[in-house]
């Protein structure tokens, strides 16, 4: 297969060539010169509200993006995926976590199988158990009532479900607590069970092969936690583990009932994982019906990324905006700063979906991309970011477009808390786009040895999402306009967003050192001379 470079694209072309004609073009002129900017530049789907007027862009911006979206395949690799073709080419498998989600009663065929009964079969049982949990039906060995969830997982197997968990707090269950472990490091999983009883602990175990290194260590040592705990009798492991795994003779050798393992399917990235069965212990804290609006959430917004045009259609445009910043401005980073304290992990969480989807340097093909590709994701909820790191983003020199999330409503209406909030969403948005120039300062009043450094440059882009209240629907429909957007970039720099490789070689060059780290007599040594030194020196110092 041999794909042209988006840099050979006439759209990409006439792109670099408008970005050269703007380039003293502010976003404060683009104000200026029309009126109605602020009033017609938005877009809005499944609940959501895209204000994109203060960006960097015109209509003829715009109107480029979109044609390199159409040039580049965009809209038949969406629909490729939404079909079930197996657009991950690496791996040979189809993308379906739009299958997740679907309808009962839809049809999406994977190798001339309809999988959408599958996934309902599989959350129909995750409803059942999570229902005896949340009863009280299910018990522990000795009896007692569950209280405590500790869903151990990595990756996408651990950042969906503890962002989901902490982003739908309000409507979980209070009697119920989750706890999350994914670290190999000891001490995450010590700290997590320091206070619990084990009598009242369940433990879900997120592995698709029941072999993940981090994933199974945690688990070994779970399962050691909960017998010392319980008298050693390995029979209680049934009552206290669950798994979301594909891997029953693992499952079972563990000691866990194969009737409480929970399915998913390698059409299913982990990081596009949260609404499958790895959002067990999601579903069990704000039960099914919470669950399932979820999904309708999510839903939504596959809908209208699938159905609304381009130049309206919220992943697209926010896939385009990111490339136009990354490849034509230079832009290596992009801030999520939602403004909202139940969403403290969702940066956190788009981490892993946005970089591991994207960061890659080879296209399709297989030959080297000719553009950058897969910008830096991160962020802070706001207005704690105010107080660090948005200095940089407003007076440094690096240019870092935002993405401010903000709600109409507030589950804890105290006061004037929420306007307050809502105020600094639209004052930074503001502030970042216009700035201060030096005559405002010095109309301030402010000495003139002051003023360059009190003078905000502006012109500095943001986008501003407005929900009217973060609820499951929301959340999940917030999730898969990042999904989209996402596959709407690796679109147009012709990646494969659905492997990561990358991954690979750091976990198994770490197979082959815990063997020297820990060999009884001195290993023979042959990584380079630093990895060398640094194992004879732990080897030497660990045990003082």
């Amino acid at each position: 297969m041999s794909l042209p470079a988006p840099t050979d694209l006439p759209a990409w072309k006439a792109l670099a060539a408008h970005r050269e004609r703007i380039a003293a073009t502010t976003i404060g002129d683009l104000f200026a010169a029309d009126a109605t900017r602020g009033e017609r530049m938005h877009a809005e789907g499944a609940g959501l509200f895209l204000d994109y007027s203060k960006n960097r862009v015109t209509d003829e911006t715009l109107r480029l993006l979109v044609t390199l979206a159409r040039e580049t395949g965009l809209e038949a690799r969406r629909e490729a995926m939404f079909s079930g073709e197996k657009i991950n080419l690496t791996e040979n498998r189809a993308v379906l976590h739009v299958a997740l989600r679907a309808p009962e009663g839809a049809t999406i065929n994977v190798d001339g199988e309809n999988v959408v009964p599958a996934v309902h079969a599989v959350l129909k049982a995750m409803g059942a158990f999570a229902d005896t949990v949340r009863s009280g039906a299910w018990r522990g060995a000795s009896g007692k009532r569950i209280k405590t969830i500790v869903n151990i997982g990595i990756g996408g197997s651990d950042l969906g479900p503890v962002m989901a968990y902490e982003a739908l707090r309000h409507y979980s269950d209070r009697s119920l607590t989750c706890r999350f472990v994914s670290n190999v490091d000891g001490t995450d999983f010590a700290e997590a069970v320091v206070d619990l009883d084990p009598a009242e602990t369940l433990f879900i175990i997120s592995s698709k092969t029941f072999t993940t290194l981090e994933t199974m260590a945690n688990a070994q040592t779970a399962r050691a936690w909960i017998l010392a705990g319980m008298g050693g009798d390995a029979a209680v492991v049934a009552r206290h583990f669950v798994a979301v795994s594909t891997n029953a003779a693992k499952v079972a050798e563990f000691g866990i009932d194969t009737a409480n393992m929970f399915g998913f399917w390698d059409w299913v990235g982990g990081r596009y994982s949260l609404d499958s069965a790895i959002g067990l212990s999601t579903m069990i804290a704000i039960g099914p019906q919470n669950f399932a609006s979820l999904l309708g959430g999510f839903r939504a917004m596959d809908e209208h990324f699938r159905t609304a045009p381009l130049e309206q259609n919220l992943p697209v445009l926010m896939g385009l905006l990111a490339v136009l910043y990354t490849d034509f401005f230079g832009a290596q980073s992009i801030a999520v700063l939602p403004y909202e304290q139940y969403l403290k992990r969702f940066p956190a969480y788009l981490q892993q979906l946005t970089m591991e989807s994207n960061g890659k340097s080879v296209r399709l093909d297989g030959q080297p991309v000719t553009c950058s590709t897969g910008p830096v994701y991160w962020g802070e909820p706001g207005t704690n970011g105010q107080h660090s790191f948005y200095q940089l983003i407003h007076q440094g020199t690096h240019l870092i477009p935002c993405d401010f999330l903000g709600f109409n409503r507030s589950h804890n209406q105290l006061g004037r808390h929420h306007d307050y909030l809502i105020s600094n969403v639209f004052a930074q948005a503001e502030a970042l786009a216009f700035g201060k120039s030096a005559e405002e300062v010095r109309a301030e009043g402010t000495p003139e040895w002051l003023v360059p450094h009190r003078v905000f440059a502006g012109n500095r882009p943001s986008n501003v999402i407005m929900a009217d209240i973060l609820d499951p629907a929301t959340l999940g429909a917030l999730v898969a306009l990042y999904e989209h957007a996402v596959f709407t970039q690796g679109a147009v720099w012709g990646i494969n967003c659905f492997d990561q490789w990358g991954v690979e070689l750091g976990k198994q060059l770490a197979q082959k050192i815990i063997c020297e780290l820990e060999s009884p007599t001195e290993p023979k040594l042959k990584h380079d001379s630093s990895t060398n030194a640094l194992i004879r020196r732990y080897r030497a110092r660990r045990a003082k």
